[in-house]
């Protein structure tokens, strides 16, 4: 069972990320209450650090146990451990270096450092043997309490890009990407199967170049127009967005 998209528009970019960072400790409060941790995927971009950034400026950040929370990413740029373009230190410098999370819990992607070199096929195998480790018996990942997710103007995701031969790797959590249409070209992603084991699924979306890729996924387009229209959480799909990204639909 999937859920059908919900749109939620505010009023500006500052608007969009406080709300969005509320509704994030909710979310991850209420999975502990259930089940005692969470399991958080993280997205890069500007809207990906501005939540995290609005987490941290909150006063109700400490609700979370953020020893209980595990940490992973939708995509990463196979760039170095630091490298200021790779997601993780970006989210890092957002809000991950100040709160207490357990560093066995922070399940960062692989990069060219890594124990397997430049080899990014790799890479991508031992973050999926990672996924598997965390997830239940039989199961190629965990199931992920909260997946955010930015959307490019192209309507990609994580780094599944429309049209591209690896957007449509099966039968993996994990996947390399060679010859990304957005540099840098070589990437690891989670892949949709496994994006599709979110329980919460959100898209922060904002800005007037968005408009039109939210549009089209909101109204489900196939893959060769929109990534983001074939994701969806089992639970919640929601579509965050702020009145510029929001401008195109009716």
């Amino acid at each position: 069972m999937t859920s059908a998209p919900v749109v939620l528009v505010h009023a500006t970019k500052q608007l969009l990320s406080d709300a969005s960072a509320a509704r994030l400790v909710t979310a991850l409060v209420d999975a502990q209450a259930a089940k005692g941790q969470a399991h958080l995927v993280l997205t890069g971009g500007s809207m990906g650090s501005a939540i995290l950034a609005s987490v941290a400026a909150s006063g109700a950040r400490d609700a979370v146990d953020w020893s209980q929370v595990h940490v992973w990413w939708g995509d990463e740029r196979f760039l170095p451990a630091g490298d200021p373009e790779r997601n993780e230190t970006q989210n890092r410098e957002a809000l991950l270096d100040a709160i207490p999370l357990d560093p066995a819990k922070v399940h960062s992607v692989p990069g060219p450092d890594g124990p397997d070199g430049d080899d990014v096929a790799a890479a991508a195998r031992r973050y999926a043997d990672e996924l598997a480790a965390a997830a239940g018996a039989g199961e190629e990942s965990p199931v992920f309490d909260v997946l955010l997710l930015g959307v490019g103007p192209d309507g990609h995701v994580a780094s599944l890009f429309p049209g591209h031969p690896d957007q449509l790797v099966a039968g993996v959590a994990a996947a390399p990407v060679h010859d990304s249409p957005k540099p840098p070209p070589t990437r690891v992603t989670l892949t949709f199967e496994a994006l599709a084991r979110a329980e919460r699924t959100w898209f922060l979306v904002a800005g007037a170049d968005k408009a039109h890729a939210v549009k089209v996924s909101v109204a489900g387009a196939g893959p060769e127009e929109s990534s983001a229209a074939q994701v969806k959480g089992r639970q919640e799909t929601l579509w965050l967005l702020d009145a510029d990204a929001a401008s195109e639909l009716g």
